[in-house]
């Protein structure tokens, strides 16, 4: 199916099923310990063994000698494989580090041998026993000292004359902002089964957010045929981007299995989620804005650093001021550090949540600046067009709407209007606000349907990341078919399906639900031409077509109609700018003699078009709201400047948020479609949640203290000294 054209009224537009509430058809699976993930398969191959890592404890370097003597020799051990015994494995272009093979070591934590033995203790006893040395070299891991060295890379755009509107500005701003490194830390490690014991076909039961991707990454590492390959990933427990791509236990569980002529299970132990597997590299950002007098922006000069290892981009934290807000000019530039840490990579909403952690406080200064509220600033400055290229509108913008809905129902008139001006015992009070804009991606999305008697099967490798993709592609295929969800069985995550956009990038849902409509349509044109109807509905189970009813349970006539389809989407997107828009409304507590900061109440108004189940898109934004609460007052990564490791690498001492951290989350949806996006007219959410939300409790912090902190995580220790003298 072609996507060449905005969609026009459609069934979606009347729906009984698509765009309401409904409860995760796996919830009960997930929550009863039935739902099958990576590690837990314990029953789809006999004699399962297991797979314990051992990894480079330098950071950059060789490996001058290895002996696995003893650990060979260890109780229960069945195979060792060192980085010495074979060649370097080739690299798939998603792979900025070798993830095994030869003496070269790139980043800290990189795997250089497996121990595969009959139980986890005597593998990771036997992994101890093996000798390495070393020869180091000196790395580059300190961000601020490398950006002080650093030439900034050409702008990404420069469009008008941004010295000109400087000079001529009333009011202008020039700050730097800083952003942590940040961890995925997911629940579920990165964990594979691999069965490749006799060499040939290979089948891998892992955890991964793109099922195409990681089987062609996988054929390139290993030199061998996808063909031969076979990967499942129905559930996954937590990917957040870290599961994009190929990593090491996919690679070592099937060497170790080849090794050992047995099944070979391994998951990533913590601390390796940290060094081992990617980040979202920190960012330094240097933003200047200019005004006129009335406070309508006349310029951006955005330009940012973050770190990487050769070859890979780093996290471009600029994207999203070409876009969001109007200006007729503006400068952004972004340059990736080639450093010795460990790799980074895409993570929640990439670039957008950096980038906007810094802008949105940038935006706020202005406002203060120039005397105005930050809502009614940011409304004086929206645009319904591109401002790179005023030709190309936003298909569908209410960023507006978002902010005035957000603004009454947060109760924004009645905010502390002084910082420092509001306190309620030992704790001042403060309120921010906070844009948020995340593009709204499409990617080409295939899908098998199977009709069976009473009961449609779907087929695809789209990935459940805990996102609801079963959910909501069950309502879709339900709704284009006149079935109930009860009459739809849903399978994904293997590479024996079509091939998906996958999760990720904020385009799965509003992808994978259009392939799902394009096979949908395509049996229904089967089961018009078997019936010889012309143009049939399908309402209640029934395909009618004037006063001729069959039942869609009789039409395949006890056999199994089986079609697939693929939805293309047309370049005719790119004469538009299509995204997605919230407002993020905080209240914070600050104490006033520690400086500790509580969120007490958080509210999102987002515009991302149809929403296809307001359960699981709640569940998305709010998930994003509380990953941004983390990035704003405790997450972040923290380098040994002269060892080349993250020291903080596991779950006591990266520190998330909780519950006890989040008592209050409120989520509006504004009821609009787009119909440039999808036939569903829908578009993503799942990282629009994180995108602003850090900033908003920045600028709460600051309207609570008269605090400006312009340094991500806002730990205590950056208020105490300022706070006020205890009496």
């Amino acid at each position: 199916m072609d996507f060449n054209q905005s969609t026009d009224d459609n069934l979606f537009d009347r729906a009984r099923i698509v765009g309401k509430p409904h409860a995760r058809i796996d919830g009960a699976l997930k929550v009863t310990g039935q739902a099958p993930y990576a590690y837990e398969r314990h029953d789809v191959a006999a004699h399962q063994l297991v797979g314990y890592p051992l990894c480079a404890t330098i950071a950059k370097g060789r490996i001058t000698h290895m002996d696995a003597t003893a650990a060979r020799a260890a109780p229960g051990v069945a195979a060792v494989v060192t980085t010495l015994d074979i060649e370097p494995l080739a690299q798939a272009k998603s792979n900025k580090a070798r993830l095994f093979g030869g003496d070269t070591v790139a980043h800290y934590h990189q795997a250089i041998a497996v121990v595969v033995a009959d139980t986890l203790e005597q593998a990771r006893s036997a992994a101890a026993l093996i000798e390495v040395r070393y020869q180091d070299e000196q790395g580059v891991f300190d961000l601020d000292a490398a950006w002080d060295q650093q030439t900034p890379d050409e702008p990404i755009s420069d469009v008008g004359d941004v010295d000109e509107a400087f000079k001529n500005a009333a009011v202008t701003l020039d700050e730097v902002y800083r952003t942590a490194s940040q961890s995925h830390a997911m629940m579920e490690p990165h964990a594979s089964i691999v069965d490749w014991s006799d060499g040939g076909q290979m089948t891998v039961w892992t955890s991964n957010q793109m099922i195409a991707w990681t089987r062609e990454a996988l054929a390139t590492t290993l030199a061998i045929d996808p063909e031969t390959i076979r990967l499942e990933s129905p559930y996954v427990g937590g990917g957040f981007g870290g599961k994009l791509w190929l990593r090491a236990d996919t690679v070592l569980a099937a060497l170790g299995s080849r090794a050992a002529g047995r099944p070979v299970k391994l998951a990533l132990p913590r601390p390796l989620v940290f060094n081992n597997a990617t980040h979202r590299s920190g960012t330094i950002q240097r933003l200047r804005i200019a005004a006129d007098a009335e406070g309508r922006i006349t310029a951006f000069d955005h330009s940012a650093f973050s770190h990487t290892l050769p070859g890979g981009s780093g996290e471009n934290p600029v994207n999203q001021t070409r876009a969001f807000y109007a200006g007729a000019s503006r400068r952004v530039a972004h340059t990736a550090i080639e450093m010795d840490l460990p790799e980074s990579a895409d993570m929640r909403a990439p670039g957008e949540a950096s980038g906007l952690a810094a802008l949105e406080i940038a935006m706020d200064e202005m406002a203060e600046k120039l005397g105005m509220d930050p809502v009614e600033f940011r409304i004086l400055n929206d645009t319904q067009v591109d401002p790179e290229d005023p030709s190309k509108p936003f298909s569908d913008r209410h960023y507006v709407e978002c902010l005035q809905k957000g603004a009454a129902d947060f109760g924004w008139d009645a905010r502390n209007r002084t910082p420092g001006g509001q306190r309620e015992g030992q704790w001042l009070i403060g309120h921010g606000v906070a844009g948020a804009y995340r593009g709204a991606p499409t990617m080409d999305s295939g899908a098998r349907v199977r009709l069976q008697a009473g009961r449609l099967v779907v087929e695809t490798d789209m990935t459940d990341i805990g996102t609801g993709s079963y959910t909501i592609i069950a309502q879709t295929a339900a709704e284009a078919m006149g079935l109930t969800l009860d009459d739809v069985e849903v399978r994904l995550g293997n590479s024996d399906y079509p091939v998906s956009s996958g999760s990720g990038g904020q385009f799965g849902a509003a992808s994978a639900t259009a392939g799902v409509y394009a096979a949908c349509l395509k049996l229904q044109e089967e089961i018009a031409q078997r019936l010889g109807m012309n143009s049939p509905r399908f309402e209640q189970g029934m395909v009618i077509a004037g006063t001729t009813e069959v039942a869609l349970a009789e039409v395949a006539d006890g056999e199994e109609l089986v079609v697939e389809d693929t939805i293309h989407f047309g370049d005719f997107k790119d004469t538009l700018q299509i995204g997605t828009f919230a407002a993020h409304f905080v209240e914070v507590a600050v104490h006033a003699h520690t400086g500790e900061t509580r969120v007490r109440r958080m509210l999102a108004v987002c515009d991302a078009g149809r929403i296809l189940n307001p359960v699981t898109a709640r569940s998305q934004v709010i998930g994003g709201m509380t990953m941004g609460v983390g990035s704003a007052l405790m997450e972040g990564l923290t380098p040994d400047v002269e060892r080349g490791f993250f020291v903080n690498h596991d779950l006591a001492s990266y520190e998330v948020a909780v519950h006890a951290d989040i008592p209050e989350q409120e989520v509006i949806f504004l009821d609009t479609t787009d119909a440039a996006s999808t036939p569903l007219k829908a578009k993503g959410v799942g990282e629009l949640g994180i995108c602003g939300v850090a900033a908003a409790v920045a600028n709460a912090i600051y309207n609570a203290t008269g605090i400006r902190v312009r340094d991500y995580p806002i730990t205590l220790d950056r208020l105490i000294d300022q706070l006020p003298k205890v009496s």
